[in-house]
């Protein structure tokens, strides 16, 4: 059984991808970046979702010598031409205060009318191995900006963006609801087919 590593410390992230690759067969021991404690924080200095998730990946697995994989997410506001995008988390200067990112986004769009709201949740998954063989998959959720935050499940954009076709936002969606459709979701099934080819 090869050991595949997943660049987080996030629960969540590990049990979501174990149970993806486990619904694809795939008998591949995941593990997250805890296994591995004396391996350092990769700084995310690309300029796109992918080149953040490559670099997270490659650093562990070099550290490593296993197969990991990273994921690298944001909210892409159309009229903003794609920002917050990779700056999502520190959008209002602190890296994680949710309140603060979502209090600013909001303010920023205050005066856009319905019809220019729209957004999408982007996320790029990347494999990487220790000889430097790379993959990476995007995945999307695409809907549009409410006015005001509804939904108290999720976190960060979540209570704001709501899902091409549903009446609710991701904040209102239960947990598996949204895994469902999520970007992150998307991306991580998407990246099966690269696990198997990859690694058998």
């Amino acid at each position: 059984m090869t050991r595949l590593i997943l660049a987080t410390r996030n629960a969540g992230k590990i049990t979501e991808l174990r149970a993806i690759l486990a619904d694809a067969g795939l008998p591949h021991e995941l593990v997250g970046a805890d296994a591995y404690p004396d391996v350092p924080d990769v700084k995310e200095t690309g300029v796109t979702f992918a080149e953040n998730a490559l670099l997270k990946a490659h650093a562990l697995a070099r550290a490593t010598g296993l197969p990991a994989v990273a994921d690298d997410s944001g909210l892409c506001v159309d009229v903003l031409g794609g920002a917050p995008g990779i700056f999502s988390a520190r959008w209002s200067g602190r890296h994680g205060d949710d309140k603060a990112n979502l209090d600013l986004l909001l303010a920023q769009l205050a005066d856009i009318d319905d019809t220019h709201r729209a957004a999408h949740f982007a996320c790029a998954a990347a494999l990487a191995l220790p000889d430097g063989t790379e993959r990476v998959v995007e995945g999307h959720l695409r809907g549009s900006l409410r006015h005001t935050p509804t939904g108290t499940n999720g976190f960060g954009y979540d209570p704001i963006l709501q899902p091409e076709g549903d009446s609710r936002t991701c904040a209102q969606l239960t947990p598996e609801e949204k895994n469902a459709i999520s970007h992150r979701g998307k991306a991580f099934r998407a990246l099966v087919p690269v696990v198997r080819e990859l690694l058998g």
